[in-house]
């Protein structure tokens, strides 16, 4: 289901952007070579690209998941917000970037069952967590703990749901267009 509302708001350009939304435009330039259609449109609101920017990087640093695990929740929370700007660069980034195995990256995309069950594990615990907005049970809880996780991972999979809800929700209203560096890992189904 596509958002029917389109905000007009324009993407930001870096050089107009302001405060903290210019400083970290000029941040992703320089290490990734460009600045992601998403964040010039979270740029809009500079709270709201600060607020996503620093949680996605706490996150990432601090959350104790692999690169592979981190790639299977944001990709599970994108897939199952109908995200197809967060699926197509959460994708590339877990091909390209965290290599994560070509199996698991299909099943995730396709909704099927993971080859790797701790991956697996996880993914079931994510969809979980986003089904029930964060009222975990037991049952699940004791699923993911055996599976050799943490119950600070379990925090850290609340903080990757609100992260990629800012992010998918974001694209969703701006309608954000997909970069053609992430283009190739776009998912038919999902259009935005």
């Amino acid at each position: 289901m596509d958002a029917e509302y389109k905000l007009s708001l324009s993407p930001v350009r870096t050089e107009d952007a302001q405060g903290a939304a210019k400083d970290i435009m000029e941040a992703t330039q320089a290490k990734l070579g460009f600045v992601p259609n998403m964040y010039r449109t979270m740029a809009n609101s500079p709270g709201y690209l600060s607020t996503y920017t620093h949680g996605y990087t706490q996150f990432r640093e601090s959350s104790g998941f692999t690169p592979q695990e981190q790639e299977v929740v944001f990709l599970i929370i994108s897939r199952e917000n109908d995200c197809g700007y967060c699926v197509a660069a959460h994708s590339m980034i877990a091909d390209k970037m965290s290599n994560l195995d070509a199996g698991s990256l299909s099943a995730i995309r396709s909704g099927s069952d993971l080859p790797d069950s701790k991956l697996q594990a996880l993914a079931i615990f994510t969809k979980h967590v986003f089904d029930t907005r964060g009222m975990v049970r037991k049952t699940e809880a004791s699923a993911f703990l055996a599976a050799g996780f943490s119950e600070k991972q379990i925090m850290e999979t609340v903080l990757a749901t609100a992260v990629k809800t800012l992010s998918n929700y974001s694209n969703h209203i701006f309608h954000t267009d997909v970069d053609d560096a992430f283009a190739s890992y776009r998912l038919e189904e999902m259009a935005e």
